[in-house]
């Protein structure tokens, strides 16, 4: 028997997550009740709520409405509401974590991340998300989570992982050649493993923090991990001493910076395709050598479709790769502040919260 009421994670934005006490929802029309298995700590979610709350697109004003945080949920479900027709009570779902109007173009492509119609809700920015016991989402929302996969493993495909897939998608990664992955922070990690499994090549990363290269190496995914040199075109000399004497076909930047961008610019062979899908920070680019005469192809994507979401999971699954592989820390609910500190500041890897049973 569930309980009536639930700790959930609210986000100030002054740098705390603090713990209240709230009802236990109840499914309506078309939706379930979730009873979270594990739920992310999102980069978004420091840099736009922890520290202080600001806009982000598709909202007017603050992003973060003051609602339970987490976007990155996964769990079981434990009761659906009238009119549910695809997910039911007991199985094991990652959710979406966009609830789009369901009718604009966006919406009917699966990419509710870029629906802007007024009833687009964020689970954890406008409406509750997944740092609690259990979470009300819309059927509409859920993905099935393989059977071979953890609850943990479904969380980091909510966000992190998606976002990953997606980037890789754009720009073709297979076995023809190699790919470069600049960033090693959660989502370059599931970029190095995702692109693993997509059959590239070799795999090299590049990251300024020796922690998170060494937490990358023992990963077992990269071929090999470099420091970055005092320049983007320094950097891809040795990217290219790693694949063999050119640069990478495909290459993706995480880090969200100019100087990480520059590098997967200028680490890709002539003819190349490089995407980006790190938050924030600008571009800049000499155009003629570094683009032109390369003949270098630009993608630009953000998270990912609730279709590729699906199709990824099933692909983990098939390819024996587990996401959790670059979770560094887990935490239960209890201990958020803890870990939305570690999460901003030092952490090698994904910081995980596991609510574990409700009190």
């Amino acid at each position: 028997m569930r309980t009536r009421t639930m700790s959930g994670v609210y986000l100030p934005g002054d740098s705390t997550a603090v713990l209240r006490e709230l009802p236990v929802p109840e499914p309506g029309p078309g939706q379930v009740l979730v009873e979270v298995g594990a739920s992310g700590i999102c980069g978004s979610d420091i840099g736009y709520i922890y520290h202080e709350h600001k806009g982000h697109r598709g909202v007017d004003g603050p992003a973060y409405r003051g609602v339970v945080a987490g976007h990155e949920p996964s769990g079981r479900i434990v009761a659906a509401g009238t009119g549910c027709r695809r997910f039911g009570e007991g199985d094991r779902v990652i959710v979406y974590h966009i609830a789009g109007c369901g009718l604009c173009d966006n919406c009917r492509r699966g990419y509710f991340i870029s629906c802007t119609a007024p009833e687009r809700q964020a689970y954890g920015w406008q409406r509750d998300g997944g740092h609690a016991h259990y979470l009300l989402a819309e059927e509409s929302t859920c993905v099935p989570l393989p059977a071979e996969l953890s609850y943990v493993d479904g969380a980091l495909i909510a966000c992190g992982f998606g976002t990953a897939y997606e980037g890789l998608r754009r720009i073709g990664v297979n076995g023809d050649g190699d790919l470069l992955v600049v960033g090693l922070g959660p989502v370059g990690l599931a970029a190095g493993m995702i692109g693993r499994g997509m059959g590239a090549r070799r795999v090299v990363g590049v990251e300024v923090s020796a922690q998170r290269r060494r937490w990358a190496d023992g990963l077992g995914v990269f071929d090999a991990t470099i420091a970055p040199e005092s320049s983007a075109e320094r950097t891809a000399a040795l990217v290219a001493d790693a694949v063999g004497g050119r640069g990478a076909l495909t290459t993706i930047d995480c880090s969200g910076s100019k100087a990480g961008r520059a590098t997967a610019i200028a680490g890709a062979a002539e003819w190349g395709r490089v995407s980006l899908v790190g938050e924030g920070g600008t571009l800049e680019t000499e155009v003629s050598d570094a683009l032109l005469h390369k003949q270098l192809t630009l993608y630009a994507s953000w998270v990912t479709s609730l279709t590729a979401m699906a199709e990824l999971a099933v692909n983990l699954a098939r390819w024996g790769v587990r996401p959790e592989q670059v979770v560094s820390d887990r935490f239960p609910l209890e201990e958020a502040d803890k870990a939305y500190a570690l999460a901003a500041g030092a952490s090698e890897g994904k910081v995980v919260l596991v609510p574990g049973e409700p009190l």
